[in-house]
């Protein structure tokens, strides 16, 4: 079996180390970051095979690590792991070369699972449930968050909220 090098951008620390043991017992050599800072050097030393990263990154976009890891090496699995999922979220991480997408909470197993599974399942379960207003203006505030870069007073800018406003529902859903 071919060595497995796992990055994980992960701005918890404990769950960053829980991830890394967990990972680290099943073979893989692991490293972590907590954000962008010194993602391309670390990529360059460790030549990742798989990597994890979060979404959101303190004030930063876990989206720009895809690009860069991607654009570095496109047979590396990127599993994106967030608690802000959004369906404009997990299509501009897709777009950017990530292999998956997974919401919070997600365990090794289920992290592992998403790094094996590179191709669509044209057999998916399509459900046939309206999408309920609050969801519609959840991910319409995803789509305006992503388009500025999680700039938090340009979106409320561009969606005519004040920015506390903004603030409050994000607090609300956290992202």
């Amino acid at each position: 079996m071919s060595e497995r090098r796992l990055l994980i951008v992960e701005d918890d620390a404990v769950l960053a180390r829980t991830l890394a043991r967990s990972f680290e017992r099943r073979g893989y050599q692991v490293e972590m970051l907590d954000g962008p800072t010194g993602l391309a050097e670390t990529a360059e030393q460790l030549n990742p095979t798989h990597a994890l990263i979060d979404l959101r990154l303190g004030g930063a976009s876990g989206l720009g690590c895809i690009k860069t890891l991607h654009e570095r090496d496109q047979d590396t699995r990127i599993v994106v792991l967030t608690g802000f999922a959004s369906i404009a979220t997990a299509v501009e991480a897709i777009k950017l070369g990530a292999t998956n997408y997974l919401t919070k909470p997600a365990n090794t197993d289920d992290i592992e699972a998403a790094f094996d599974k590179v191709k669509g399942d044209e057999d998916a379960n399509i459900t046939n449930r309206p999408t309920s207003i609050k969801t519609l203006e959840w991910e319409h505030i995803h789509q305006v968050l992503v388009e500025t870069d999680f700039n938090i007073s340009e979106a409320a800018r561009r969606l005519g909220l004040h920015r506390r406003t903004l603030v409050r529902k994000l607090e609300k859903r956290h992202i």
